[in-house]
């Protein structure tokens, strides 16, 4: 793993979304993640910065995270990666698209981005893991978990992503959630392990019920 790495967090929207722009300061690459609301900011900053965008990653298909896309290709030449198993829920598939796997390992520049499927807020919804930083979409908050009860969300796929799949991540990763809706912007999985209600349950029944109440 490279020594540095330019990981920017951006909040945009009514949702109170994380955009993240992550890459290689020595390459210039960029990827950004979930582009959506004001590319203009995404694009001005990724300029300041002296960041070129080549790659489009995106944790899951809800518009919130994706009515971006469409206007940001219309600027930069970037393949759109997705989660095979999200798919066939996108409004559209671009040329350039390209549909990984979990465990599959993307380079932004020299950066080692590690892809993880991590479904139950939807089919195909996708954490990204590089050097020790979590980029989770709606799957994991900081406080709380990703809904369940929209179409395609299911939670005892969501209990195994956070339970089996994010469980075997050190609790020193530093967690960058998709919207702002904690009383911090950035946590630990450690301290979601001890705080997060939705990380203290002992049985998958138990999580189903408590997730479904709320």
């Amino acid at each position: 793993m490279p020594s540095s790495l330019y990981l920017k967090q951006i909040e945009l929207g009514p949702m109170e979304n994380f955009i993240y722009l992550i890459g290689d300061p020595e390459t210039r690459e960029a990827a950004v993640v979930d582009p959506a609301w004001d590319v203009d900011t995404i694009l001005k900053i990724a300029q300041q910065d002296e960041m070129n965008i080549t790659k489009i990653f995106i944790t899951h298909h809800h518009p919130d995270h994706t009515n971006g896309i469409e206007e940001l290709l219309n600027h930069v030449q970037a393949k759109v990666y997705i989660q095979k198993a999200e798919a066939e829920f996108m409004k559209q598939i671009w040329s350039d698209t390209v549909k990984v796997e979990s465990g599959d390992v993307i380079r932004v520049g020299n950066i080692p981005v590690t892809f993880l499927h991590t479904p139950g807020h939807t089919p195909g919804s996708q954490c990204f893991l590089l050097d020790n930083k979590l980029i989770s979409g709606d799957t994991l908050f900081i406080g709380f978990c990703g809904r369940c009860d929209l179409p395609g969300g299911n939670p005892e796929q969501m209990y195994d992503s956070l339970y089996n799949r994010l469980g075997k991540l050190d609790g020193r990763t530093l967690l960058y959630p998709g919207h702002n809706y904690g009383k911090t912007p950035v946590s630990t999985l450690e301290e979601e392990r001890k705080h997060n209600p939705y990380l203290q349950f002992q049985s998958l029944e138990d999580f189903v019920k408590f997730r479904m109440r709320r």
